[in-house]
């Protein structure tokens, strides 16, 4: 049989596989697929120091063990940021040193982020303002300051991503994160290095190996060469070792041997890299391709066609990572309409680089082998400008091909057929023009049949382009007959269980589906043929727009014991981890730690009170003004021990800040008052207004009533601030045209801080006592009492933001607050009326102050008989001892 094209099918292939001469050869072979091309990830420790600590470190401590020969390493540690102490294990043998690896911090700066030599020290040299925040904690259970993550030790970061042992929790233990697995190709190179200057040797002729005892390293182990595109060879072992004559077995190992050449440096050690061969000479080809050995017939099994997003016509099975062809829905849907039903055809891209990609890697491959398309598309050398890389003409039509980062491909070009892949990694706006995805809908607007697909990952809820996509569209979804009861239903991940050992550890290869009617359980096999008899179900009535979503319970590729694995892996791994097994394997969007609270289940919360009463438990009122462009807004807010508040009244004053009566009406409000649960009058001790939209005519404003009831304040971002309020800071302004010097007195408050303690107050567990008057001690401190009265707008402005994880240009991440709508002025006044109980004190009084104003307010409960008369203010004559120290307890 004579076979000349370039491609061949599975049969002709299985038909001319060997030859035979002196010997039978393998007539074909694979490229190893190369190194994976990922962006840089933002890391907990450096990948070549978590490399050593795998190799060599001490399984349950961050120590690494390191020969007097090789301390090199240590100076290798320290180029990537740390700093190591180095000390002599054991006397009688001083060659062998331990090495420990620290993070460098401020030794001024606690790990939780207090500037000690502002607070103060501890006689121990401890941080002071810890210590009250733990007395703080036992007295009233108030919470303390996390740990901020850059201060983190190395030990605790272990820990963290379950490197480290724990005789408590069995499955930890050293394996690679997957988070660097899927680093960048520098990084995972610096991790293998690492790797390999603790525990790899080296031969002379230059192959390398590579022995693990720890099943889940060598795993990882595997993984990490196949992801740099490393040929190699694995064997488990069982080592055998003669001790006073008897030979014993050994723990089973996991050895890997594989070759490389000094272009691709595995070694950072010296003695080891030196040892590296070149190319120049060599025959090197067996090292970049993979021979067919067989191929063997298999049964035909029901299947479903799905797409794998990769940046060409392949992708990689296994964990050997062996490249494969994949039918891709958006180059089917291409070809077809080229060849069937011509149109004008836009594919976007979330860059302009991945539309350049896409073309050369995808579309461009497709077009020159696929025969029906060869002759309707010019060819790539010809000069007639009907076939470049981002725009192709055919007959009856053209193709398109733009980034989401580019408004102009997005303009000017009338589209029947529009194709959006990976929606969720686009710009949130294209230039200075708006959201990428409505601005290439518009171009579609012309045509009467035309068609729209959207498709992506989900990312983050509430920030999802997809996400929004789907709630507006039928939302099908697949359902599934159950083999042994027959219960329809959707396929979830709550509904996969495995079993446990005696000692608690996890049995993954157990892992079943369970029904949701009957629990039966379904292997693998059972899953496939119940998923190749169901059907699509969809969750609203069709209105133009069908959407489609499944995660990989459905694939008929996965088996349970290997998303079993991936899911244990991701919650050791972190928030990171777990983040991309949620958006990748489950198809759904991440919550993020800080994410906002829901508003339907604040409206089960409410309690009731007479409006326009303070209840027993608020014993000082303090309000917030967001000024807006046509009125200002205004919640007031009462205060309790324990930092519990309760919101007394909305007040939203028309006019804006160009009206002269909307100031006098804001000036009146300062002195109304609201009588308390006693019969007292109480009236606002503190209101902090945001001087952000129109500042002069709040400082104005300001000056005229005072700055003894009015503080103006300015919001910045992030939690990175030794104190989340600071000032005040006295500023100029500019009054009636005047500048006056030094003329308002601003105070800078951290609103992300507030706002992560409110939504941390608004998920506490609800008082036993829902009634207001049946007292104050059933509630945790910081819990947010709501009235009746209040309305479902104001708890979705309550709830409108949401905190999530973004990274910069360079990969580190940070966090950030993101609207999920526009409105959000109900969470703005409630995190300045909380800073305006910051300025008040609230935060630093003593028990004694508390007793104050509630003997003022016959509060029950209250020491001391209630005076008459008097107003909260008055409870300022307590005598507090002043101490260096926070004002803040989180």
């Amino acid at each position: 049989m004579t076979i000349h094209r370039a491609i061949l099918t599975t049969k002709e292939i299985a038909e001319t596989a060997h030859y035979y001469g002196a010997k039978k050869r393998n007539r074909y072979a694979i490229p190893v697929a190369g190194a994976l091309q990922l962006p840089e990830q933002a890391l907990p420790i450096p990948p070549y120091a978590l490399g050593v600590w795998l190799g060599d470190g001490h399984s349950y401590g961050s120590q690494i063990t390191c020969h007097q020969d090789d301390l090199e390493i240590a100076d290798h540690l320290r180029a990537c940021g740390l700093e190591v102490e180095v000390k002599s294990k054991d006397k009688r043998v001083p060659h062998i040193l331990t090495l420990k690896p620290i993070l460098p911090w401020p030794d001024n700066m606690c790990r939780r982020g207090h500037d000690m030599d502002v607070l103060g020290r501890h006689g121990n040299g401890q941080c002071a303002e810890c210590g009250r925040q733990f007395a703080m904690q036992w007295k009233h259970g108030l919470p303390v300051d996390p740990v901020l993550e850059a201060g983190k030790p190395f030990s605790k970061r272990l820990r963290e991503m379950g490197l480290a042992k724990d005789r408590k929790t069995p499955e930890t233990g050293k394996h690679i994160p997957s988070v660097y697995l899927r680093a960048s190709i520098n990084q995972r190179l610096a991790l293998l290095q690492g790797l390999m200057d603790t525990d790899g040797y080296i031969a002379e002729c230059g192959r390398c190996e590579f022995i693990t005892v720890h099943p889940r390293l060598a795993e990882g182990f595997g993984e990490l060469l196949a992801s740099l595109g490393i040929k190699f060879t694995a064997v488990d072992k069982q080592p055998t070792v003669v001790i006073d004559g008897e030979r014993r077995l050994g723990n089973p190992a996991t050895r890997f041997s594989f070759m490389i050449y000094d272009d691709t440096p595995v070694f950072r050690l010296a003695r080891k890299r030196a040892r590296q061969v070149s190319r120049a000479g060599r025959r090197t080809t067996e090292t970049e391709r993979r021979r067919i050995v067989a191929v063997e017939a298999v049964e035909s099994v029901p299947v479903r066609c799905i797409q794998v997003d990769s940046p060409n016509r392949l992708y990689l099975a296994g964990r050997t990572m062996i490249p494969t062809h994949n039918t891709e829905v958006v180059n089917n849907c291409v070809g077809y309409h080229i060849d069937q039903d011509p149109a004008p055809i836009m594919v976007v891209m979330p860059t302009e680089r991945d539309a350049e990609t896409w073309s050369k890697d995808r579309f461009s491959p497709m077009a020159r082998d696929t025969p029906c398309l060869q002759d309707k598309i010019a060819n790539p050398k010809s000069r007639d400008g009907n076939n470049k890389i981002l725009h192709k003409r055919f007959p009856g039509g053209h193709l398109t091909i733009v980034g989401a980062n580019a408004p102009s491909g997005l303009a000017s070009r009338p589209i029947r057929l529009l194709l959006c892949d990976e929606v969720d990694r686009y710009p949130f706006s294209a230039g200075a023009e708006g959201d990428p995805v409505n601005l290439a809908k518009k171009r579609t607007v012309t045509f009467w049949n035309r068609k729209i697909v959207l498709v992506s990952t989900p990312t983050n809820k509430g920030a999802s382009r997809i996400e929004a996509a789907f709630e507006e569209s039928d939302q099908r979804r697949f359902w599934v007959l159950c083999p042994e009861c027959g219960h329809e239903q959707i396929l979830t991940w709550g509904q996969v269980k495995w079993d446990k050992d005696e000692s608690g550890g996890h049995r993954p290869e157990t892992a079943r589906y369970h029904c949701a009617h009957c629990d039966a359980p379904w292997n693998d096999e059972s899953r496939w043929t119940a998923i190749s008899k169901g059907r699509w179900i969809a969750d609203a009535p069709f209105n133009g727009t069908a959407g489609f979503h499944l995660n990989e319970i459905y694939s008929p590729w996965v088996r349970l014991e290997a998303m079993a694995k991936g899911f244990l892996s991701a919650r050791a791994g972190g928030d990171e981890t777990m983040k991309t097994f949620i958006n990748t394997s489950l198809g759904e969007t991440w919550m993020e730690s800080g994410e906002a609270p829901d508003w339907q289940r604040l409206q089960g919360l409410k309690e009731d009170w007479r409006a326009g009463t303070v209840p027993p438990g608020g014993l000082f009122l303090t309000a917030g003004a967001d000024v807006q462009k046509d009125r200002i807004e205004v919640d007031v807010w009462a205060w309790g021990r324990g930092l519990q508040s309760w919101l007394i009244d909305h007040i939203v004053i028309d006019g804006g800040p160009g009206d002269p009566a909307c100031w006098q009406k804001l000036s009146d409000l300062l002195g109304r008052t609201w009588v308390h649960a006693s019969g007292t009058p109480m009236t606002i001790a503190r209101l902090a207004i945001d001087t952000g939209y129109e500042t002069a005519a709040v400082y104005a404003w300001a000056r005229q009533v005072g700055f003894g009831q009015v503080a103006p304040i300015k919001g910045l971002e992030g939690f990175n601030r030794a104190s989340p309020v600071t000032g005040p800071t006295f500023v100029d302004a500019t009054i009636g045209g005047k500048r006056l010097r030094r003329g308002a007195r601003l105070w800078t408050i951290a609103t992300s801080t507030f706002k992560a303690e409110t939504y941390r107050f608004l998920r506490l567990d609800p008082p036993e006592v829902t009634s207001a008057g049946d007292g104050e001690g059933y509630s945790p401190p910081g819990f947010l009492h709501l009235p009746g009265w209040v309305d479902a707008e104001w708890l979705k402005q309550l709830t409108a933001e949401q905190l999530v994880t973004v990274k910069n240009k360079r990969g580190f991440a940070r966090l950030e607050w993101q609207k999920l709508r526009e409105r959000n002025e109900a969470l703005d006044c409630r995190v300045y009326a909380r800073a305006a109980a910051w300025i008040l004190g609230a935060d630093r009084w003593s028990d004694a102050r508390w007793e104050e104003l509630a003997v003022q307010f016959a509060v029950a409960g209250s020491k001391r008989k209630a005076p008459t008369g008097g107003g909260p203010q008055s409870a300022r004559k307590a005598q507090v001892r002043r101490v260096a120290r926070s004002t803040y307890m989180g």
